[in-house]
């Protein structure tokens, strides 16, 4: 008799392979969003709604834990039975899959950043008007190196926050697991800022964050620096060296990661609404960066996620010939 914790790893793995090629290959399809919206969208609605009704008062940093466990009990509550049901269908697990190909951002990442190298390709202010769709820092500010490196710091970044990690956390817990991730995240996002309105509010979003995050963002550095080649070296030096000084302790293990394996530097210099903030630089490469580094950015994310599902391929066929 097959042991059912070996069962469930099988079925975590195949749901975890299923959901990433089918997530890259279509995406989420826009007539969906446009009908019903994305989860992450319902999940921000949520936040917000709780955001105004206790981020005021006393005893902030309560009611912001209060706001994040709200929310994660609302999406276990309908997350969880909606698994256990599926699971209990014979291909189920399909379905299971689908629902979490909507919680990873491989395509809508990668297209997002080719945005910004087909906008430069045309002239600096598209290649602005393009990054700033994926990043919060001041556009006008960015000649066109600037721009590139914003790209590809972003594509580094959510390479781990936006694929790797719901993805770690869907092979862990199933479809519960990487919603819950994708709420913490987004809370995060939303609130984990060092501002006067969110410093006590967002401290448990931000604490609770960078908890979730650690080991996936680690794998994401181990995993770029696989996907490198032969400058994997390189690429492991420089998080060696430079990750612990990114002002995120999960951060800078893929951004390194990219800048190593690619040459360049990131980090550094940059403004947001008009206030200057002085930042590590993660790697020792290149500062001046074209539209062609973010290409090569793209070959570099393409390969380590090509690598990542064959071997969430390779497991689960192990798992279940075992």
């Amino acid at each position: 008799m097959v042991p059912e914790a070996l069962v469930l790893a099988t079925i975590s793995l195949a749901v975890g392979a299923f959901a990433l090629l089918v997530e890259r290959l279509f995406g989420y399809p826009k007539f969906i969003q446009v009908l019903i919206g994305h989860p992450v969208q319902w999940i921000g609605a949520g936040i917000a709604m709780l955001d105004r009704a206790l981020n005021r008062g006393g005893l902030r940093k309560y009611r912001g834990l209060l706001a994040l466990s709200v929310i994660s009990a609302i999406t276990l509550a309908l997350t969880l039975p909606l698994t256990l049901f599926l699971r209990g269908l014979e291909y189920g697990w399909l379905g299971e899959a689908l629902l979490a190909s909507t919680l990873l951002s491989q395509k809508s990442l990668r297209d997002h950043v080719r945005a910004v190298k087909d906008g430069l390709d045309q002239n600096l202010e598209a290649g602005r008007d393009a990054v700033s769709r994926i990043v919060g820092r001041d556009p006008e500010a960015l000649d066109e190196s600037g721009v590139a490196k914003a790209a590809l710091e972003s594509l580094a970044e959510n390479m781990s926050d936006g694929v790797i990690a719901p993805l770690f956390w869907l092979l862990v817990a199933g479809l519960p697991g990487a919603a819950l991730y994708k709420v913490i995240n987004t809370a995060d996002s939303m609130v984990g800022y060092k501002s006067d309105k969110y410093h006590d509010f967002g401290w448990a979003a931000a604490r609770v964050d960078d908890l979730v995050n650690l080991v996936p963002a680690r794998v994401t550095g181990l995993l770029i620096a696989f996907a490198a080649g032969l400058s994997g070296g390189r690429a492991l030096r420089a998080v060696v060296r430079d990750a612990r000084s990114h002002v995120s302790p999960n951060a800078g293990w893929p951004e390194a990661a990219f800048a190593g394996a690619l040459g360049i530097a990131l980090g550094g210099p940059r403004s947001y609404q008009g206030k200057a903030i002085e930042l590590a630089w993660m790697g020792d490469g290149r500062t001046a960066l074209t539209p062609s580094d973010i290409e090569t950015g793209l070959e570099l994310f393409n390969t380590g996620l090509n690598i990542a599902t064959a071997l969430v391929v390779a497991f689960a066929a192990t798992v279940w010939l075992v």
